[in-house]
């Protein structure tokens, strides 16, 4: 995995850190963490998982049928945790850096935001 993340990459690690999803829900959780600045559709999303896959990041969880449609489930790995994890702390320090300098302007620095709101 090359640093820093792509913000696709990250955010569809984030949205597998607490569930396995399937390729609508991972689609519509990636929209919600990212405020609807990233719209991920099928063909990209599943490039994307096939590579995040081929990392050893992500693996399939399982497949279900629902209304005659095959639904293939994604996990995170041990990996992509690891990887989501240094990406999350590498992210962190530069807002850190950031908000001192705008401190240093003597303005209100804004607050922190989460790891996902990055630009």
């Amino acid at each position: 995995m090359t640093y820093p993340m792509r913000e696709p990459t990250f955010l569809i690690l984030t949205a597998l850190a607490d569930e396995p999803r399937h390729g609508y829900g991972l689609i519509t959780e990636v929209d919600g963490l990212s405020d609807g600045r990233v719209a991920l559709k099928p063909g990209t999303l599943y490039g994307a998982l096939d590579r995040l896959a081929d990392d050893g990041l992500v693996a399939r969880d399982r497949e279900e049928v629902v209304d005659g449609r095959l639904r293939r489930y994604y996990r995170i790995t041990p990996d992509g945790e690891r990887a989501l994890r240094a990406e999350t702390e590498r992210m962190r320090r530069h807002v850190e850096a950031a908000t001192a300098k705008l401190r240093g302007l003597g303005g209100i620095a804004p607050a922190p935001r989460t790891a996902v709101g990055f630009a």
